[in-house]
This record gives structure tokens, sequence and C-alpha cells, in this order.
């Protein structure tokens, strides 16, 4: 099996390695200025093809990245979601990011519980972090529904680096504990 095969599903979402039909959705998530506020601007076209096929490149090299993420009703792209580790990356991170018209309806805390299973029983990591401006009230909330905590603070690399971000997350055990209450 591929891993452009690779699919998770949620009750109302389907989480799968970024495709080529997606970019046109990804483009407008990336040119859109309230949803780029905490992950460093609004990009140019070609940035954003850069940061998509980066996502790709990721898959293809390393066997994980975001996934797309799908809502199964309508077939739409409505964000990017999962595990992330560039170079110089300050931990194993699961994160998110969902197209403005979808806030407010629980998709990032259903994908993330999604990647954050797939990440800790396949790629079999012992943390996960999530990278969050101190001011985005609305991830910490989604980290909180996670069971994640504020861990550190911490800065990411270039060309983000110089400005303090907050590292939350918890371990392999912590999540594996929180899951079996919830079943």
């Amino acid at each position: 099996m591929s891993i452009f095969d690779l699919q998770l599903e949620t009750d109302r979402l389907i989480l799968r390695p970024p495709r080529a039909e997606d970019f046109d959705a990804f483009l407008r998530f990336c040119s859109d200025p309230e949803v780029m506020q905490h992950l460093g601007g609004v990009q140019a076209p070609s940035q954003a093809w850069r940061s998509f096929s980066c996502l790709v490149g990721s898959w293809h090299l390393y066997g994980f990245s975001m996934f797309s993420v799908i809502e199964k009703s309508s077939g739409e792209w409505v964000g990017r979601m999962g595990p992330w580790q560039p170079l110089d990356w300050p931990g194993t991170e699961v994160g998110w990011s969902i197209r403005r018209e979808s806030w407010g309806r629980g998709y990032a805390p259903e994908a993330a519980v999604a990647s954050m299973d797939w990440a800790f029983d396949t790629l079999g990591w012992e943390e996960i972090i999530h990278t969050i401006d101190a001011a985005n009230e609305n991830s910490k909330v989604v980290a909180r529904k996670l069971g994640s905590s504020l861990l550190r603070m911490g800065e990411l690399p270039p060309p983000h680096a110089g400005k303090p971000i907050e590292i939350w997350g918890q371990s392999r055990q912590q999540w594996q504990q929180r899951r079996a209450t919830q079943r």
C-alpha cells in the first residue's frame, strides 16, 4: 500500500495526504488574513505553492506530514491537520489549521484526535506538541480539548525565529490514559 492510499476517517471527516486537486482550496486558505494571522501571515501564490509542495514532499521523503482534511458531506477541503516535524522544529508536532468558513464546527479537535492516534500508534512518537502563538486563543481551546497543557515556551526555526511561541502537548502515556477513559 502506498502512503497516498492512506486515509483516516472520523464521523464527519476524511484525512488523507494532500493531492494536486487540493491546491486551489489551500491557496484560498493561505490568502485569508484572518486564517493566516497566527501562521506567519498571508502567503503569495508562489509561497503557498511551496508550502503545499513541502507538505506533499514530506509524505514522499518521511512517510508523514499534515493531512488534507476533507468534509465527508460536501467533499470539500476544509483544512490541514496532522504530524509535522520540519528540520530544527522544537518537537514532534500535530498541528491544525481549518479554513475560516469551517470554524466553530469542531473539526479541529475531531481531526486532531485521529491524527494523534495515528502519530502515536503508527509513527511511534513518545510526545506530541502543538506550537501555538501566545495570542491564538482558539488553538489553545483545541489543545485543552485534546488534554494537552502548556509545557514550555520555545521558538521556531527561521524564518519564524525570534518570536516566542507556546509549546503545548502531552506524552504518549497521558494520551493513552485519556483515550482509555473516553471509550
